[in-house]
């Protein structure tokens, strides 16, 4: 399955010449998204260092890579400097947990990862004159009160909160990667990713996301666990789309400097999302309701109409489409 959405990738990207023979390094490269940007790029003909120090990253999603010549792995924690011998011409930094589950256990691990660790990345960008693409997150506009959100929204975030390590590491990782901009000349891009799902996503323990939390209950006969009433939105990408337009916005000419939102502009309440899995999964599991968390975003929804002119980019995969896959990947790992 997987093999076959990274030839959709790669058929949709449309750019195989942005990498080939180029020197790649992807943090966060056995996460979810970092792993899949590790395959697509071993499949363009990149070389690919991949780092990561295993916070949420499992061998399992590169292990299959450890045999590809052009594929060097390296544990390290990104809050610390790297250094690499080859000259790099592209850096994705990836690595960050990013489950709520998460921002309650880990809080200085994920400010340490997006501060410190976007720093050194962009060092490192610096000293190879490499093209640096930033993983932000549809979490630094906290609880917009435009919806769907543009790139101009400044964001309202509550500082304090559970959930600000991570929303506002990320904003000062944002901050911090246009002054290398501004003083260095170097060259980023900034892609605010919204919430998505797919093969290779996490459900266990504090790294369950809704998406596989929901399927793998269903799965396994348990309750499904709604937070408040459920009538908070997301919007859900499937993950090729993702990647592709991560890849579209790497490799564009003007795209220095610029921030995109990348995510699926349709808006699904929770409660109808674990009714959709229930259906699919043909489950009997019932449906809980549980205290909402503080500072949950009572909607998420990107305006995508810049991707979509800057990139040509907009999501492809319906989400029906891509949870039957989804399910279908989280059947073999049960």
């Amino acid at each position: 399955m997987i093999e076959g959405d990274v030839k959709t990738i790669i058929e949709r990207f449309e750019g195989d010449e942005g990498f080939s023979g180029k020197a790649v390094l992807v943090t966060g490269g056995a996460g979810f998204l970092g792993s899949w940007l590790c395959d697509v790029l071993i499949e363009l003909g990149a070389r690919v260092y991949c780092v990561d120090n295993f916070a949420s990253g499992r061998w399992e999603n590169i292990s299959h890579l450890a045999s590809e010549e052009n594929f060097v792995f390296i544990e390290h924690d990104v809050s610390k400097p790297l250094e690499i011998k080859e000259k790099l011409d592209f850096i994705f930094h990836f690595a960050s947990r990013a489950s709520p589950f998460e921002f309650e256990h880990y809080p200085l691990e994920i400010i340490d990862a997006n501060t410190l660790g976007t720093r050194n990345m962009l060092e490192l960008a610096r000293k190879n004159d490499a093209r640096f693409i930033f993983a932000s997150t549809s979490e630094i506009y906290g609880q917009p009160d435009v919806v769907p959100t543009p790139e101009t929204y400044w964001g309202y975030v509550n500082p304090i909160g559970i959930r600000s390590c991570y929303d506002e590491s990320k904003r000062l990782g944002e901050t911090i990667t246009m002054a290398y901009h501004r003083q260095y000349g170097v060259d980023v891009r900034i892609v605010r990713i919204f919430n998505t799902y797919g093969p290779r996503m996490r459900a266990d323990g504090v790294y369950g996301r809704v998406v596989p939390r929901f399927i793998s209950q269903a799965l396994n006969r348990e309750p499904i666990t709604v937070f408040g009433d459920g009538s908070q939105t997301r919007s859900f990408c499937y993950v090729t789309d993702l990647i592709t337009g991560v890849l579209k916005f790497a490799v564009l000419e003007n795209g220095n400097g610029e921030v995109v939102n990348l995510g699926n502009p349709r808006e699904v309440s929770i409660l109808e999302l674990a009714h959709i899995i229930k259906k699919l999964t043909n489950s009997d599991s019932p449906i809980e309701f549980h205290p909402l968390p503080p500072d949950d975003p009572p909607r998420r929804c990107p305006d995508i109409s810049k991707a979509q002119k800057l990139l040509n980019w907009k999501p492809k995969v319906e989400l029906e489409e891509g949870l039957k896959k989804t399910i279908e990947w989280y059947k073999g790992e049960i």
